[in-house]
């Protein structure tokens, strides 16, 4: 005992780290955030939507404390806005808002192309490639549903070859604003078949590791999607006057 020498040097004991209730706090919003961005992404929620407190806790089972912690962050994020009294609720996508969100996917997709060209390993071009087939067997299905999902799978695979986990940061709030367009492009059969020939060409420029060609063809791909919905939305907004 250090009392009896002197010389000895007291063992201190080890600090025990609590869970606070800010930590658990933190833990259940980053699950409500994660879970409510999904939903997003699987488009059962369009512009415009209410989000409700009350509801998501009851859906996610959560209380209310970490879902108005997951909607702020949504809203940081452009997704969501703080409507007063009125609570939370989608933010409404007009023509500016869908050009500005188009015009920033083509610069991040255009540099993911350019770093998988250069960074990408040839198992992972092979996964692209496997996920370009499986798409190219849906064209003639008439599944829209899953075309848009092996569509959203391509786009994913192909910022993860780029290596890079900055671009992959800023492009989580593009992918979850575009579940929130409305209906897919993929409604059109056309756009379903340019799609295709889209991704096709991306995929022979990243096999022969041609990042200018890579960036190039990609960035075609994106402005081509901005076209097929600013014409959907036109359209819309048409049969809507009528």
């Amino acid at each position: 005992m250090t009392k009896n020498n002197p010389n000895a040097k007291a063992v201190k004991k080890p600090t025990m780290l609590k869970r606070t209730v800010n930590d658990d706090a933190l833990s259940l919003g980053e699950k409500a955030y994660q879970a409510i961005r999904k939903a997003i992404r699987q488009r059962r929620f369009r512009s415009g939507d209410r989000l409700r407190e009350t509801e998501l806790a009851e859906m996610l089972g959560l209380s209310r404390t970490p879902i108005r912690e997951a909607l702020a962050r949504l809203q940081v994020e452009g997704l969501a806005a703080d409507n007063g009294q009125r609570g939370f609720s989608i933010i409404e996508f007009d023509h500016s808002i869908v050009t500005e969100l188009f015009v920033i996917r083509e610069i991040l997709e255009g540099a993911a192309a350019t770093l998988a060209a250069r960074n990408a390993q040839d198992a992972e071009l092979a996964w692209l490639r496997s996920l370009h087939d499986e798409y190219a067997s849906l064209v003639d299905s008439g599944q829209v549903s899953e075309l848009t999902e092996k569509n959203r799978q391509f786009h994913e695979a192909l910022a993860l070859c780029a290596h890079n986990r900055f671009l992959l940061k800023m492009l989580e709030p593009i992918r979850d604003a575009l579940g929130l367009l409305g209906e897919s492009n993929l409604m059109d059969d056309q756009r379903v078949r340019e799609n295709l020939t889209d991704h096709q060409d991306i995929v022979s420029a990243l096999e022969n590791r041609d990042p200018v060609a890579a960036h190039e063809v990609t960035q075609k791909h994106i402005r081509a999607a901005y076209a097929s919905r600013i014409k959907r939305m036109f359209s819309a907004s048409k049969d809507a006057d009528l």
